[in-house]
């Protein structure tokens, strides 16, 4: 996940596209699995990761890796 983001840095990227990227398929289920990941992520990589700084959220696209 990380390293995906690392690579997309300062891009968008959608839950779909988290999905099928990082996890390598098509998911036709909750996509509330990739929030649940990066809730995860922010709590080992955030200083404060209800403020996040890095690993930030774009409403109604996704998420996106604060340069």
């Amino acid at each position: 996940l990380v390293c995906y983001f690392l690579a997309s840095a300062g891009r968008g990227v959608s839950r779909e596209e988290l999905m099928e990227k990082v996890w390598g398929y098509d998911y036709y289920g909750d996509l509330r699995a990739v929030d649940v990941a990066m809730r995860r992520l922010r709590e080992k990589l955030e200083a404060d990761p209800a403020n996040p700084q890095y690993f930030m959220t774009k409403r109604g696209a996704g998420y996106y890796l604060q340069k």
